[in-house]
């Protein structure tokens, strides 16, 4: 896991805030500290992103944030040509990839690919999580980048 020192998404879009129920505050402050955390229920052992109040498996509510080693494969992707949001218009094309986490119960997370936005992106490919601090708002977003 490393840190990212530009950002990649351009000003003036809003970057995501933790939500006003305190439900994912932990994850919010692990990327702050630099690190990948998913849910884990204390019932089942089960894994789970993002945050609920009671486990997708077997509804225990005693779920526990775990910490993952921020590596996966890309499960799935898509290269966006035209943005829902203006102030993605001129950032055009970039990368959003799906990405299973083989050491938290194959949990999947959504988020951008660094790199050249017209590099080959292949099923199955190795990536790491980078951490993409904003000091303007203190919040510390989760990316990722292929991995050899």
């Amino acid at each position: 896991m490393t840190t990212e020192t530009t950002s990649y998404l351009p000003a003036g879009l809003p970057v995501p805030v933790p939500a006003v129920d305190g439900l994912d505050t932990e994850y919010w402050e692990a990327a702050k500290r630099h690190e990948l955390v998913v849910q884990q229920c204390s019932s089942c052992n089960g894994y789970q992103f993002g945050p609920e109040w009671i486990c997708h498996r077997c509804h225990a509510g005693d779920l526990q944030w775990a910490r993952a080693s921020g590596r996966g494969t890309i499960y799935s992707w898509e290269r966006v040509w035209h943005s829902v949001h203006p102030a993605l218009k001129d950032a055009c094309p970039y990368l959003v990839v799906l990405v299973e986490l083989a050491d938290a119960g194959n949990v999947r997370m959504v988020g951008n690919l660094l790199g050249d936005p017209l590099q080959e992106v292949a099923i199955g490919a190795g990536v790491e999580c980078v951490f993409e601090d904003h000091t303007d708002d203190g919040v510390t977003l989760v990316q990722w980048r292929t991995v050899g």
